[in-house]
């Protein structure tokens, strides 16, 4: 359980410049002769905020290959739309053959693809399918949103981000996983269980815009004109959350406090980062990041 967490911030005239300003905050060398998954936001084809703009995921990529890991892979399983064309449609298999690095798309692999997930005290009825090619990477490189979610997650950052590594359905097994993740009254803890078995050794979060209310697909948009890295996902989905409270946004993710948001207290409960407001520090990368910092730093301390 991590005792503190850093959440560099940008701010975001330019995007890429933005991008390879808080990816400088950290050492990618880690990365060199290792196997790294990328998972992006692809859950529809709809355009930014909605999915993952195509120059933060150039960017986010062309670092990581400069690093020269074994293998590069993007894995992604769309939720409204079949994967593939998603992907096509999103340019993401143009830039794969442009940069090099394969995609890993949910919706075909077979039963070896897939690694079984049971364990004691999960919300889920029979567990759960997650990616191989995340679970067995050496290290995961996570980008995605800053989106409310209007079908019972209530806000889609990182955690929830990794519902995409997660099987709709496997062959030879007779059960809709996605059927039961989004009719669950526990629907936000069984977010946060996921998140348990797999590893997020960096989150880059792109607030440039994002979704005040509905989402995750198109909703009220806001422009909070930063971004946002670190590699704590329950840090990241809290700042994530700040922000969005910051303008004003729905009931289910503005009232209370934002780590008795179930997706958070459950990921907290669990480990998989840190387990209050105060074991935050945001530091700001330039001047135009220190306005979005105080103002989240504003909604973190009326968490306490």
């Amino acid at each position: 359980m991590a005792d503190h967490a850093e959440v560099f911030i940008a701010g975001a005239p330019d995007r890429r410049e933005a991008v390879r300003t808080v990816l400088g905050g950290f050492d990618l060398s880690v990365l060199a002769g290792s196997t790294v998954a990328v998972k992006a936001n692809f859950n529809s084809a709809d355009p930014f905020p909605a999915s993952t703009h195509p120059e933060t995921l150039e960017e986010i990529c062309s670092a990581i290959l400069a690093e020269g890991p074994v293998r590069l892979t993007l894995v992604e399983r769309s939720g409204m739309g079949n994967s593939r064309d998603v992907l096509d449609k999103c340019g993401v298999l143009a830039l794969s053959r442009d940069l090099g690095f394969s995609v890993a798309v949910l919706d075909e692999i077979d039963r070896t693809g897939w690694q079984e997930i049971e364990a004691p005290g999960l919300h889920w009825s029979r567990g759960f399918f997650l990616a191989s090619a995340i679970v067995r990477a050496d290290h995961v490189v996570q980008t995605c949103c800053l989106k409310t979610h209007r079908y019972g997650g209530h806000f889609t950052i990182s955690l929830k981000n990794g519902v995409g590594c997660v099987a709709k359905t496997v062959p030879g097994v007779n059960f809709d996983f996605m059927h039961e993740l989004h009719n669950s009254p526990h629907q936000r803890q069984m977010i946060a269980e996921i998140n348990r078995f797999f590893r997020t050794d960096l989150i880059v979060l792109d607030a440039t815009e994002g979704f005040a209310s509905g989402g995750p697909d198109k909703g009220k948009l806001i422009r909070p004109g930063v971004v946002l890295a670190g590699n704590d996902r329950v840090a990241i989905d809290a700042v994530g959350v700040a922000l969005l409270r910051s303008f004003g946004t729905v009931p289910d993710v503005a009232d209370g406090r934002i780590f008795g948001l179930e997706q958070i207290a459950r990921a907290a409960e669990l480990g998989i980062g840190v387990t209050s407001a105060d074991a935050i520090r945001l530091v700001p990368l330039d001047d135009a990041a220190g306005e979005s910092a105080r103002k989240i730093q504003e909604q973190l301390d009326m968490d306490r």
